[in-house]
């Protein structure tokens, strides 16, 4: 096992007092379901008409319940926007009648105020549409098929709010395949309330739903599954692309710019609160193996956070050993976090962290969450707990997605790993 081999890994899940503890609700497990009425569909509909530049209502089942995310534990307030991003020199790589790369982000970041705009909602209705019609068939299927409103459940962010005009880190966040940018919403404002501007990256084609502006929603169109090999290579390759060219974006924001393909009003001092001479990428899944290559490939990045992402390709055939990732072959000369559960393993997981970890200067860490498994990286760590007690998720299916580790644990640990790693290696002060 990679940690032998190393002798720089540290346990992490049941020893240690938690630096914050979550709030108490009555829905179990230290996390309240909140039923629909307690949100208002008129604010719900207004923020995300900010968000996406549209806004399209829909009905409701009633009786529907509504999850919440557990609030940033930061001083700063949060607004929070969306950049559409056209990318004129790259054709799209899954849809052959797209001539031009598409990328959505949302940027959330520490406000100056935040007095009548707003909450965001963690999705738009039309995301959140179709995120119910394919995440808990084809991606999650330990998700309820029905029984939650999903376009209710509310950020602590604010949409349109105007920046501090102090100049932040950024960080980066690129998601799990599949799965939208909006299901990392609980760490980005953690970090946010923190002192640091968060961008988190959705790419198209390989993600449930991506809203345009325009009111399109894009949805997966993989031609394959992501362990064909040269899907998954395809995957990485259009990632590393993406981020590459959001950071270039981010440059011309920063600059004066509006990068924004409409060009819709950016919040007041949006470019004035980006330092990009301090970047950082962190991801989950595929995002974290984006994340530590992208580290490796451009030299922007400062330290990276890989939550669960191998540092391999799939084998060619069944049996083989897959090509390390360039980063795994020869090692990386700036602070990497590989973050992993007890939970998530398998002989290609171990032969690719092992790698990583084998290479001299210490400049790569790992950490591992107990009682934990892959999905405790998302909001789903936060939101399982609450089908449960809802009774719209079994036990089995809550271990499945993230453990059976208590949400009052897991949501602070990542969070507080990700923000301290982050705090020495590229900090907001």
């Amino acid at each position: 096992m990679f940690r032998r081999k190393t002798g720089t890994g540290e346990r992490v899940g049941r020893a240690g007092a938690l630096e914050r503890a979550l709030d108490a609700g009555p829905g179990g497990e230290g996390i309240a379901v909140v039923d629909r009425r307690t949100v208002t569909t008129s604010a719900v509909l207004a923020a995300a008409a900010l968000l996406t530049g549209g806004g399209v209502a829909q009905a409701r089942a009633a009786g529907d319940i509504t999850v919440r995310l557990q609030p940033p534990t930061g001083p700063h307030r949060i607004g929070v926007t969306t950049l559409h991003l056209v990318d004129q020199r790259r054709r799209d790589p899954w849809d052959s009648t797209i001539p031009v790369r598409e990328v959505m982000v949302t940027v959330f970041y520490p406000a100056r105020t935040v007095h009548r705009y707003p909450i965001a909602p963690q999705m738009t209705p039309a995301a959140a549409e179709k995120f119910k019609a394919f995440d808990p068939i084809y991606l999650h299927p330990e998700l309820p098929k029905s029984g939650v409103d999903w376009a209710a459940t509310m950020t602590h962010s604010y949409a349109g709010a105007p920046a501090q005009p102090v100049r932040r880190p950024v960080l980066l966040y690129t998601p799990g395949g599949g799965d939208p940018r909006t299901v990392g919403t609980g760490v980005a404002e953690e970090l946010a309330g923190c002192g640091y501007v968060v961008v988190t990256i959705d790419h198209p084609g390989e993600s449930s739903a991506v809203e345009f502006p325009d009111g399109r929603v894009r949805e997966y169109g993989l031609p394959g599954t992501p362990q064909d090999p040269q899907v998954f290579r395809t995957v990485i390759d259009t990632r590393l692309a993406d981020t590459r060219f959001v950071l270039d974006e981010l440059t011309t924001l920063a600059a004066g710019r509006n990068p924004d393909a409409e060009a819709r009003t950016l919040p007041e001092n949006l470019g004035r609160a980006l330092d990009l001479r301090r970047v950082g990428i962190y991801g989950h899944s595929a995002g974290g193996t984006t994340a530590t290559e992208a580290m490796y490939e451009d030299r922007r990045i400062d330290a990276a956070v890989n939550l669960e992402g191998y540092l391999d390709y799939p084998p060619d055939r069944p049996g083989q050993e897959g090509e390390l990732l360039p980063t795994a072959q020869h090692g990386v000369d700036r602070p990497l976090l590989l973050f992993g559960t007890d939970g998530f393993r398998d002989a290609r997981f171990e032969r690719s962290w092992s790698a990583m970890l084998a290479h001299p200067g210490e400049c790569t860490r790992w950490r591992q969450l107990d009682n934990a498994t892959h999905w405790v990286f998302t909001d789903y760590a936060a939101i399982a707990p609450q089908l449960q007690a809802a009774g719209l998720m079994t036990a089995n299916d809550r271990i499945k997605l993230v453990g059976s580790i208590d949400p009052a644990k897991s949501v602070a640990m990542v969070r507080n790993h990700v923000l301290s790693f982050f705090s020495q290696h590229v900090p907001s002060r």
